[in-house]
């Protein structure tokens, strides 16, 4: 379907929303200005769990009702999923919301989890981006058989979730709907954070841009919780009211929303908070962000937008900004930077965090790649470690000699220069090019060593090892 054909034939589904919003003057003519609503779990009501209209917060009483006066500007109610419960999910898409319409009471029936979920895992897909049927099908044939199997592998009774931080689609937001079947193959709760690509365009300014995400995936910022974690996804996408004309900013009701919401976290808490565009070094207004979360011990922010892999620690924040599943826009199996396609796997143990990237259609243990090349009068060695942070090591021994460290550098990745570097290439999409990185190593010997062997361990004591011989 053609992005036109689809903007009208969504219209008949979203004109009605717009209908009713529009006439919202309506509506509240049809509804108490505060409204009232229970969230319970088999007709007993649950104390404490955390509602919002995205500008107001509050929290249900003991026997789990709650009231709350909408912002005029507010479309929904959400619930931050407590802890201890299912996620509520249509086709493994969340749904913890309800559209603001006429209706006075708004009431959310949760299900127990039937195990204790202090241990638990989440899956972070960055940029899928597809922008046509043959995108579609390289991810329904890669990237999703790779992570519904990876699932699998986390244990039967394992807690899995999933997030998606952004660029779902690539501008044609049509294929929403093929990133929500992927999502249902998969198996397991997919939440959504809003890219730049997810926005439709030529619709007025970054209050409107968001229209079809909000229809099909509900709030662009919320939050849930699971075991000892608090997961919050933001919007750091401003639309600058012209076509693809944007920059990496967190609204002012976001923050004030997010204080509201994180008054009721203690500061012990992980805090994961998951958007699109890097904060560390895109964001326009990041120490803002800093600021409101200054005083938990232990923050994760998840992000995407680059289509190569970071690590970046800022005081208590630890941002990952991973690579990406399509890598240089399906155009090969390497994001720009010599990161593999593929996605981050996380694993929360009470309030602490280990991860590593999983790459598509490898093993998990494939986490560097080691590169050998003739000199005039000696050999090089060249380590790209993708997930690379400074408590990682990375050593090297030649012809069964003690190990050494490497020196670390600043590069390009020489497999992303093989297959990404010019106007020509890749083929089909000649706008790729080679990232340069600092998770590159290097390391010189002379012409007549025979074997290398590469050992890298990373932050948690996981060693990987690479061996090259007859160099």
């Amino acid at each position: 379907m053609k992005r036109r054909s689809f903007i009208q034939s969504l219209g008949l589904i979203t004109g009605g929303a717009f209908i009713s919003l529009n006439a919202n003057g309506l509506t509240k003519l049809k509804r108490n200005e505060t409204i009232t609503g229970r969230v319970s779990s088999k007709n007993k009501g649950i104390a404490n769990v955390v509602i919002s209209d995205g500008y107001s917060v509050v929290v249900t009483d003991t026997d789990g009702n709650y009231s709350i006066t909408p912002n005029e500007k507010s479309t929904t109610i959400f619930m931050s999923t407590p802890a201890g419960y299912e996620f509520k999910t249509s086709y493994n898409i969340a749904t913890q919301y309800e559209k603001l319409g006429a209706r006075n009471q708004y009431n959310f029936d949760l299900i127990a989890l039937n195990q204790d979920d202090k241990n638990h895992h989440f899956i972070i897909w960055a940029d899928p981006q597809v922008r046509n049927k043959k995108d579609v099908a390289q991810m329904m044939a890669t990237s999703v058989p790779d992570t519904k199997a990876h699932i699998q592998s986390l244990g039967k009774d394992a807690l899995v979730h999933g997030i998606c931080v952004g660029d779902i689609a690539w501008d044609y937001l049509e294929y929403f709907q093929d990133y929500n079947k992927a999502v249902a193959e998969m198996g397991i709760p997919f939440f959504q954070a809003l890219g730049n690509h997810d926005m439709n365009f030529k619709e007025g300014g970054d209050d409107t841009s968001d229209r079809t995400f909000k229809e099909v995936f509900g709030p662009t910022y919320y939050s849930f919780n699971r075991g000892q974690a608090h997961y919050v996804v933001l919007d750091d996408v401003r639309y600058l009211g012209t076509e693809r004309d944007y920059d990496g900013f967190i609204t002012q009701n976001q923050l004030d929303w997010l204080k509201k919401d994180l008054q009721y976290v203690p500061k012990d808490t992980l805090l994961i908070i998951n958007l699109h565009i890097p904060v560390h070094n895109t964001v326009i207004n990041n120490e803002d962000l800093y600021r409101i979360v200054r005083d938990f011990k232990n923050v994760h922010i998840m992000s995407g937008h680059t289509h190569f892999n970071v690590n970046n620690i800022h005081k208590n924040v630890f941002e990952h900004n991973h690579g990406t599943v399509c890598g240089a826009w399906w155009t090969g199996p390497i994001c720009t930077d010599g990161t593999p396609r593929g996605y981050g796997v996380y694993t929360v143990k009470g309030n602490e965090l280990e991860w590593y990237y999983k790459p598509t259609g490898l093993e998990k243990d494939h986490q560097l790649t080691a590169y050998v090349d003739t000199l005039t009068n000696q050999k090089r060695l060249l380590v790209n470690v993708w997930n690379w942070d400074p408590e990682w090591k990375v050593k090297y021994s030649i012809d069964g000699k003690k190990l050494k460290d490497m020196e670390q550098q600043t590069g390009y990745d020489p497999l992303s220069v093989t297959l990404y570097k010019g106007d020509k290439l890749p083929t089909g999409r000649t706008f790729p090019e080679p990232s340069q990185i600092d998770h590159l190593f290097m390391a010189h010997f002379g012409p007549d060593v025979k074997s290398v062997k590469v050992e890298v361990t990373d932050r948690f004591g996981n060693v990987y090892k690479k061996e090259l011989t007859d160099i």
